[in-house]
This record gives structure tokens, sequence and C-alpha cells, in this order.
């Protein structure tokens, strides 16, 4: 009672990191609510319920709160694995079209002094990484760029205005060909834990193209909640996460 009294005293509750498993979890506790009062009518006709007063298993899920000041968004970047058909010439005149593009010389790179501790330098402070919102990181064929998208392109809106949506509306869909990035095969997310080096190897691996993101605010995922809209997909990479496997919830 005093846990629920403290949780009642706050406005929202947000579902920063996964909403596809609460909505899963409702979906089946409303489907096994209706089971429930369907067996209960038919117990009730046969005069056999026996009654209890325990909460059904179905109807909580498990979940886990942290303050907004003490969570980190961190950039949840992109890799594709062809230029739908471009050369990477045609593609970079077609991302032109919608971006300024910057290309970042070998000299722009902090001096480490060696090779081999490059992997020590601080990552905000590369050239490539995204300064501000509406700027975008591009690596190709062994090149990183700057991309900033032009002023007629942005929108106030609060999901067509984050940086992942504007790279999807106006580059992966407009010049890629990828429609839908929660089902097409061409495109693949690494969350910013695992550094800009690690779009660099699968672009040096064989990948065609890879983008690093300006990680979306607090605010902005509030403004879309509270909008009662949804962020889009791959948008956000939360730390810290709880780890897996800790607790099973079996659902009668």
């Amino acid at each position: 009672q005093r846990l629920a009294q403290a949780y009642s005293t706050l406005e929202a509750l947000y579902i920063a990191d996964g909403h596809h498993r609460a909505a899963s979890a409702v979906a089946v506790g409303l489907k096994r609510r209706t089971a429930v009062a369907e067996e209960t009518v038919a117990q009730e006709e046969t005069e056999e319920i026996s009654g209890t007063s325990d909460v059904a298993a179905h109807e909580s899920f498990l979940a886990i709160l942290f303050p907004a000041n003490q969570l980190r968004i961190m950039d949840y970047n992109r890799v594709v694995s062809d230029l739908n058909g471009l050369s990477a010439e045609e593609f970079l005149d077609r991302v032109a079209q919608r971006f300024l593009v910057e290309r970042i010389e070998a000299s722009d790179h902090i001096d480490t002094g060696s090779a081999s501790t490059a992997s020590t330098v601080d990552a905000e402070s590369l050239p490539h990484k995204p300064r501000k919102k509406g700027e975008f990181g591009m690596y190709l064929a062994r090149q990183w760029y700057r991309l900033t998208i032009h002023d007629e392109f942005k929108s106030d809106d609060p999901v067509a205005g984050l940086d992942v949506q504007l790279l999807q509306d106006n580059l992966l869909s407009e010049v890629l060909g990828i429609d839908d990035p929660r089902t097409n095969p061409r495109i693949d997310f690494i969350g910013g834990a695992r550094g800009l080096a690690e779009l660099e190897r699968r672009v040096d691996a064989g990948e065609a193209v890879a983008f690093a993101l300006f990680p979306v605010t607090l605010d902005e995922l509030f403004a879309v909640s509270d909008a009662g809209r949804l962020m889009p997909p791959k948008s956000t990479w939360f730390e810290p996460k709880p780890r897996s496997g800790l607790f099973v919830h079996m659902i009668s």
C-alpha cells in the first residue's frame, strides 16, 4: 500500500524500453481475462464455482522503474547492405539534394600519437560523431562524411522532427528504398554502446554504408509519448539495462 501510494503521486510513467513486450503482455492479459470470465459463467451455470480472491497471474507483468535523471539515451545507429543500385558517386549526389555533405579529412582527426591508440580517443570528440540535432555521421567506402539536413526538410512534429525519422524519410527511404526498417533485411541496427568503430568494421567487412545519429533526448521521448504517439523503431538505446534472465514469470 505504501508503494502504491508513492507511485500514485507520479503524473506519468513512460515505457522507455520494451513497449512491444508490454503490449504483448496486455494482449495476453485481456485474452485470458475474457477466457476466465467465460469459464466463471460456465461454472456458475453448473454451480461448480469455488471462488477465490487471488489476483490472477495474467493481470500483471514485471517492470522496472528508473528515475529519468538516472537514465542515459545513447545513439542507435544504422548500417545498410547496399546502395540500392547506385554507384557511390550517384548515391552522394542524391544525398546532397537534402543534406549538406562534408567530407571529413584525415587531418580533422585528433592526433593520438599512434594509430594503435585510436580506440582510446573519446568518441564524443571525434569529428564524425554527430554533435547536435540534425547532424549525422556517414561512413562510406572507408571515408567519413558529416551530413547536415537542410532546414526545409526539418519538422516541428514530435515524431517527424526526430533525427531518426529525418534520416528515415529523407535518405533511407528516399534514396536507399528502405520503406519499412522493421522488416527490410537490408538494414541493421547498432546500439551506441558498441561505438562507431563497429560501424567502420561492418562497412569495411562488406556492408555498403553506415550512419551515426545524435542521441534522442528524454524531452523528445516525453513529447512523443505526451502526444499519444510512438517512437520510431530502433530510435533509443537506454542505459542502464537490467540483466536478462533474472526472473521468469509463468502466465496461467
